[in-house]
């Protein structure tokens, strides 16, 4: 079953009040709560590089009012255990059973602060719940439920008491983006309202969860061309050939550019997937899983640089519309 243009209107209508509620709470930003958004109906993680202070509890707050879900902060230390993020099984003495208390990680939306403070070790412990939406303890799988959003920050590399993530996480994530701070108007309107501690708190839900499990099973009904799954495959093969660039984009960020350009064209109002999409999702979707080679890195060379040379080089195709 494909979508269809009805359905892709309603759609469009929905993915544009969940990104105006949540705005009220994050200012001036609705290009990256948009990506963010189209993140969690594609089901997929995002990963924040960005200073502290530029509103990233405040989003992760406000998506979970907006969708009525339930939100958590896990924040990422050196001595962070894996099952300080999971959860413990913990023996009863009354009912003389082990029983699972659940961690942080299974909310609706979670915040993995800082996530390269602490070790590979707990860092792996998010892996199978981001990949599979479940955590196993004990032999015991348990379900995260859905919609499951992981927004992990990270700190720039350069700065004291961090760890690279390693490039088998870094693909993981659907998308790499940054808040950044707001201009001086919205910086203005953001001080005038200084005295509001928790600006999600007023936020009214605008649907209910299982909607937006609803709402990630119709954008996955998108119809996506031949000629478009060409072309992705064809710039994911430029990468990898490129002269700068030691690891290319996966098979995995191929899949991952086509799950997240489906419900992109969906809040375009469209129920057919164009290859303008994939060039507007191109760096959010694939500039963290580009590996430079350490030549190119010194002459100046990144990763962006080389997502637009790919994108330049790579004809896109005349795509017709689906039926």
């Amino acid at each position: 079953m494909t979508m269809t243009p009805e359905q892709a209107a309603w759609f469009q209508g929905t993915f544009q009040r969940l990104v105006e509620n949540v705005d009220k709470a994050v200012q001036g930003k609705k290009e990256i709560v948009g990506l963010v958004m189209a993140s969690m109906l594609a089901e997929g993680h995002v990963l924040l590089e960005d200073a502290p202070g530029t509103g990233k509890t405040s989003l992760a707050k406000a998506l979970a009012a907006t969708v009525q879900g339930t939100s958590a902060r896990i924040q990422f230390t050196p001595d962070l255990l894996p099952s300080d993020v999971t959860g413990v099984t913990i023996y009863d003495q009354q009912s003389h059973r082990f029983e699972f208390h659940k961690g942080p990680i299974f909310a609706s939306i979670v915040l993995a602060d800082e996530i390269n403070r602490a070790s590979p070790k707990t860092q792996s412990a998010l892996l199978e719940v981001m990949e599979e939406s479940r955590v196993t303890v004990d032999g015991v799988t348990h379900e995260a439920g859905r919609p499951f959003l992981v927004i992990a920050t990270q700190n720039p590399i350069e700065q004291a008491g961090t760890y690279k993530l390693p490039e088998a996480q870094l693909d993981r994530f659907l998308i790499k983006t940054s808040i950044g701070y707001p201009d001086l108007a919205v910086t203005e309107s953001i001080l005038a309202g200084a005295s509001d501690r928790n600006p999600s708190a007023g936020l009214s839900a605008i649907i209910t969860t299982s909607a937006v499990a609803d709402m990630a099973d119709l954008a996955a009904t998108v119809h996506v061309e031949p000629a478009v799954l060409r072309y992705v495959a064809e710039l994911a093969e430029a990468t990898r050939e490129d002269g700068a660039i030691r690891l290319g984009v996966s098979v995995r960020g191929a899949i991952a550019m086509i799950r997240v350009a489906k419900v992109w064209a969906a809040a375009q109002g469209r129920h057919f997937v164009l290859p303008d999409d994939i060039k507007a999702l191109a760096r959010p979707v694939w500039q963290h899983r580009l590996l430079l080679d350490a030549e190119a890195e010194f002459a100046g060379t990144s990763s962006d640089t080389v997502i637009a040379r790919v994108l330049d080089g790579v004809a896109a195709p005349q795509a017709r519309a689906a039926a």
